[in-house]
């Protein structure tokens, strides 16, 4: 079970960012122009953050495993499609079908975890190693775009995700439960379903739209209000629905909105570093994409050390002090790279920073997936599996967006561009630190 939800997790994680290096190779292979070449990545990641809500409480309503086997199945095919796309539309397409895939099957293998580990050590331990390859993941598949790109080609990016695919189908078939009705609670609510998916589908759209059209736009605070009018309209649904999709009482427990909050800022953080940090070995270090990709491994490999270890100190110490600990660590690491020189060396200006923030993010990861599970009854683990998953994407287009901005504004000032760079990761820094601040005041108690 546990190997089922780590490698489902991974899938969904790799194809965050398998896409990046290997984009020059698709925009020659199907002549896409640079606004088709953003949507390649940007369809992604705005079905996943937009459907994760809603499916993770068709989890808690329909079941998990099927779910989770129909997001594989969704997911699985979109991958074929992508690989076999000859025009970039429907490449864009496919992409966005892998992000609708992956927004069921991640809270669905999270749930599937929450409700076959009891609390305690033996969760600890199983959500120790899910985040761990959740957080390895998104620097994995740099390595992974940059070596395919490089030797079968881009397409294989898309097409190693067919036969994984139908492999996981055939072992959940095998080796999960079937859903019980018993487990199956209440009427999903259509009405508000509706009305936050579009909220979250907007609001993730608008961030990416910011970053080329400007933040204070007509356009763009435009496509805010009417994200915040689609957000006002589903708190007002909620209040009248007699089986509402987010129930008052999850609002009211504390641990569990201390977790979302924390996480927002958290993957804020972390997605911000590795993308502006990748761009500096590029643009401004010369880094190829193949050496900027093998450069994260040291992250890739502290991340998955860090969150194994990191599970165990949420059991002796609580999920405030791991937050508050990796959090710490990310912000000391951006703060290195704000003093990056013209001359950096991988060894004396990119490697420390690379290790404290993969042991940061280690320790803070696997915390704010127990923190946002702590207490949470078996039948609301999906609503908040995919609340928790929510506020990881959602957070992370939000971190990149808005550092884009900052790296921008910088840059202006300076011809070298550096001046650019390091004002981002000063960002970064402050969105750490953000996190420490709620963390340490939102944990109370043993059970934070």
């Amino acid at each position: 079970m546990l190997a089922l939800a780590c490698a489902a997790q991974a899938m969904v994680g790799l194809d965050t960012a398998i896409v990046n290096v290997a984009l020059p190779s698709i925009q020659r292979d199907l002549g896409a122009g640079y606004g088709a070449l953003q949507w390649v990545v940007v369809a992604y990641g705005l079905l996943l953050g937009g459907f994760l809500l809603l499916g993770g409480r068709m989890t808690d309503r329909l079941g998990r495993r099927r779910i989770f086997v129909a997001g594989l199945a969704v997911f699985t095919v979109a991958s074929l499609l992508a690989g076999a796309a000859h025009e970039a539309e429907l490449l864009i397409a496919a992409r966005a079908a892998q992000g609708l895939g992956a927004a069921l099957t991640a809270p669905a293998a999270l749930s599937l975890l929450a409700v076959t580990f009891p609390e305690g050590r033996a969760r600890h331990r199983a959500l120790g190693l899910f985040g761990a390859v959740g957080g390895a993941a998104g620097s994995v598949g740099v390595v992974a775009s940059g070596l395919l790109t490089a030797g079968p080609g881009w397409r294989w990016a898309f097409l190693l995700n067919v036969p994984a695919g139908v492999l996981l189908i055939v072992l959940a078939a095998v080796f999960l439960a079937a859903d019980r009705p018993a487990e199956r609670t209440g009427r999903l609510d259509i009405a508000g379903a509706t009305t936050v998916t579009g909220a979250l589908l907007l609001f993730v759209y608008t961030l990416h739209h910011a970053t080329g059209h400007g933040w204070t736009s007509a356009s763009t605070l435009a496509l805010f209000a009417a994200a915040a009018v689609l957000l006002a309209a589903f708190v007002r649904i909620e209040r009248r629905s007699p089986d509402p999709l987010v129930p008052g009482s999850t609002l009211r427990n504390r641990t569990l909105v201390a977790a979302n909050l924390t996480g927002f800022l958290a993957f804020g953080a972390l997605l911000a570093f590795i993308f502006i940090g990748s761009l500096l070995m590029q643009q401004a270090l010369g880094y190829s994409p193949a050496a900027t990709g093998l450069a994260w491994l040291a992250t890739t490999v502290t991340v998955v050390v860090a969150a194994i270890g990191g599970a165990r100190l949420v059991a002796r110490a609580g999920a405030r002090t791991s937050l508050v600990s990796g959090l710490s660590l990310l912000s000391v690491g951006a703060l290195w790279l704000a003093r990056v020189p013209a001359d950096a060396t991988y060894a004396a200006d990119l490697l420390p920073a690379f290790l404290l923030a993969g042991l940061g993010f280690g320790l803070c990861g696997p915390a704010v997936q127990i923190g946002a599970l702590s207490g949470v009854s078996q039948s609301a683990a999906g609503l908040a599996s995919g609340l928790v998953e929510t506020m990881r994407e959602i957070g992370g287009a939000a971190g990149v967006a808005v550092v884009s901005a900052v790296l921008v504004a910088g840059s202006a000032l300076d011809g070298s561009g550096l001046d650019g760079f390091r004002a981002a990761f000063g960002f970064v820094a402050v969105l750490a630190v953000l996190g420490v601040v709620a963390a340490a005041a939102g944990f109370t108690g043993r059970r934070g």
